[in-house]
């Protein structure tokens, strides 16, 4: 474990994936095994969120109501790790939902492709292309979950990057640090 993380307390935790019209939650079982699907928030906050905004109002209920050890979003990153407009305000977006929910810590996690795993389960389990648009962003936010579950019970530390925190510097093609 790295600059002093450890693994969070035994509890929930709340998956999200934040986009530009609707919020997918999702939750774990107390002992972070699985990720289920919780709830599809619409998106009220637009592309500047406030702490007033009622999306980030009702993660922060769901946070509470479900006495969260811990909230990670999912970061929209390009296949070649870049991050583009959607990345700047999903950082944005945590932060806001950082400062709501503290002192609940919030974690940033890779989440390529996880909309487009979400569509291909969906579709797979037999569920129809307009029926798919209410509850994909649900079924993202649990394989966003589901990822940092699994990370933090192989490393025994939390995945991805605290919000609020050090960030690293992202590499770029060519480079080495």
């Amino acid at each position: 474990m790295s600059d002093g993380e450890q693994r969070p307390a035994r509890g929930v935790r709340i998956g999200v994936d934040v986009g530009s019209v609707r919020v997918g939650v999702a939750r774990s079982d107390p002992d972070g095994l699985l990720a289920t699907p919780l709830e599809t928030v619409p998106r009220t906050a637009g592309a500047d969120p406030h702490p007033g905004a009622e999306d980030l109002e009702r993660l922060a209920q769901l946070v509470a109501e479900h006495a969260a050890v811990g909230v990670v979003v999912g970061l929209p990153r390009s296949l070649s790790g870049v991050e583009g407009p959607a990345a700047a305000n999903v950082r944005t977006y945590a932060g806001v939902l950082a400062a709501r929910v503290a002192p609940v810590p919030v974690r940033l996690v890779d989440e390529r492709l996880t909309t487009v795993d979400a569509h291909r389960a969906l579709t797979a389990s037999g569920v129809a292309g307009r029926r798919q648009r209410s509850v994909v962003d649900q079924a993202a936010a649990v394989l966003i979950l589901q990822s940092a579950l699994d990370t933090e019970r192989a490393t025994g530390a939390p995945a991805g990057e605290p919000v609020g925190g050090r960030r690293r510097k992202p590499r770029t093609k060519g480079t080495r640090t």
